[in-house]
């Protein structure tokens, strides 16, 4: 693997860290959970770990309100106990991936409070303030992420300041030289102690329209749909400006060895392809978040996968993306059958893979009562499904009393069949969707053809996604997906004819022969190992 950094050949695993480990018995994971449970993310066989937001925050949007971006929030634990994980987890051979999120901050945060004391503070253009529009209302129509206005009204000033989530959450000013270099410090800060890299929220949120122009509508919401999708994000997200922003971040990386930067991009192909950067000299790896709104059907993957590779630009290194901790889990998108398949799409695809905690059990999302809500956004908007508590449950350990996450009581409800679906009976279970998982990660990591070679479209008809994986002078690998419900022949080619079945989602056809013709199970996927050249 000498020839790929560890981001291009490896494997990425997100730990929402509230719902991993609790270690102290408060009912929230913490730093100290997340290092007992190292060993699981060793033997599942992912190479990476990356841990959301652990920064101190008054919680309103649970740690993507920043108070302090050079420190650990006491619910967590303390910075001794984050330097006790990175030196674990650097002793297992696991890389750490912090979230950061530089958008915006806490209104708490001491910048924030500078800047709103006085228009004349030294720290008022530290965030975007606005002069009330002519008829006292906010100077345009921007809608915040999560319900309502973007503008939050300032009585003592007789201004608005800007917020794109929360109004807790004031956004910060990115045009502001100052505030570039402030948020390139907390970067060091983190690099210097270890940190392997960073995923950066919103990345494409950062800089707005310096005219501040309207929105225009959006002509396919419908009543029901998010307050936000009311509006098309034309001026204030996504602006050519940011590149040039994206390039500083990354050339802070750069001053350091084997680092990379990830993005948060929610955008359409095209418009993600170009946060490379000029000459690769941006984000290493625009998060791809394609898959997590794709129709699950053979025909709107492939395509999805070909357009991808297609607006790739020379020398961009492609990833993909299931879920996350702001979307509703694989199995409950696509069903529990399916979640198998989407595994072996996601860990044999070309690029790099990221794995939700969870997923590799085939949780689904937790039903989460009105009482139990959590997430300022369903609060805001409520009866929409747009909270994201259901996706945030707790990671169910064994069977013990709270599935061994917490001696106390969980801040969010345990899955309901907790008892049965955990890590300690999956892993004993030969045909769990974990032990695929696991078996598919050996795989990726045993077969250069995975982790570093050419994707080469085969077949997409009659429900099935066919595609090679080819590198060198190796054997090629040949992957078929099955998303129908009922068995799929597939004419292989003349060079297939004759290869070894490797895996299937199944786990029950081991070292098979094929012939001339291939039987997918309904739901099945398989990978194949052609016959030499």
């Amino acid at each position: 693997m000498s020839d790929t950094a560890w981001w291009q050949h490896g494997t990425i695993y997100q730990v929402y860290p509230r719902s991993f480990q609790d270690s102290d018995g408060d009912g929230v994971g913490d730093l100290k959970g997340i290092r007992q449970r190292l060993d699981h993310l060793c033997w599942l066989g992912v190479d990476a770990l990356w841990i959301s937001p652990i920064y101190p925050s008054p919680m309103a949007d649970f740690g993507y309100d920043i108070t302090d971006y050079h420190g650990v929030d006491p619910i967590f634990g303390r910075m001794e106990d984050f330097d006790h994980l990175l030196a674990d987890a650097h002793g297992r051979g696991l890389k750490v991936i912090l979230d950061f999120v530089p958008n915006h901050t806490s209104d708490h945060h001491p910048w924030f409070m500078e800047s709103r004391s006085s228009r004349h503070n030294a720290k008022r253009d530290w965030y975007i303030w606005r002069d009330p529009a002519l008829d006292g209302g906010p100077p345009n129509n921007w809608l915040a992420n999560f319900g309502g206005s973007a503008w939050e009204y300032d009585p003592a000033t007789g201004q608005y300041y800007y917020h794109a989530f929360l109004k807790e959450q004031p956004d910060l000013n990115w045009r502001n030289p100052a505030v570039r270099e402030a948020m390139y410090d907390a970067l060091r800060f983190w690099l210097d102690r270890g940190v392997d890299g960073f995923r950066v929220d919103v990345l494409w949120h950062l800089i707005k329209d310096d005219q501040f122009r309207d929105n225009p509508p959006n002509p396919a919401w419908l009543p029901g749909h998010a307050g936000i999708d009311r509006l098309l994000q034309r001026y204030s997200c996504d602006r050519p400006e940011i590149h040039s922003v994206v390039a500083e971040m990354r050339a802070v990386l750069d001053a350091y060895s084997d680092r990379v930067l990830i993005g948060e991009i929610y955008l359409p192909i095209e418009r993600l392809v170009a946060y490379y950067g000029r000459d690769m000299a941006g984000a290493h790896l625009p998060f791809n978040f394609q898959l997590i709104f794709a129709a699950w059907n053979a025909r709107d993957i492939a395509r999805i996968v070909d357009d991808y590779e297609a607006a790739l630009p020379q020398g961009g290194w492609p990833n993909w993306v299931l879920g996350n901790h702001d979307q509703k889990r694989i199995a409950t998108r696509v069903g529990a059958a399916q979640a198998r398949v989407a595994a072996m799409l996601l860990l044999t695809l070309r690029g790099t893979p990221t794995l939700y905690y969870g997923d590799e059990l085939g949780l689904e999302n937790v039903p989460i009562a009105p009482e139990q809500v959590q997430d300022p956004w369903e609060k805001n908007e409520p009866g929409l499904g747009l909270g994201r508590d259901p996706a945030r449950t707790p990671m169910p350990w064994d069977e013990s009393e709270n599935a061994g996450f917490t001696l106390g009581k969980p801040w969010l409800p345990l899955n309901p069949d907790h008892a049965t679906r955990n890590v300690a009976a999956l892993a004993a279970d030969p045909n769990s969707i974990l032990t695929l998982c696991r078996q598919l990660i050996a795989l990726r990591r045993a077969y250069p053809a995975l982790h570093r070679g050419r994707y080469l479209p085969l077949r997409t008809e009659d429900d099935i996604f066919a595609f090679r994986r080819s590198c060198g002078q190796q054997r090629d690998l040949l992957v078929a997906l099955n998303f129908g419900q009922t068995v799929k022949r597939l004419a292989l080619p003349p060079d297939a004819a004759g290869a070894d079945l490797l895996l299937s989602t199944g786990l029950d056809r081991i070292r098979e022969s094929t012939g001339e013709v291939l039987q997918l199970r309904p739901r099945e996927g398989l990978v194949l190992q052609l016959m030499p050249r």
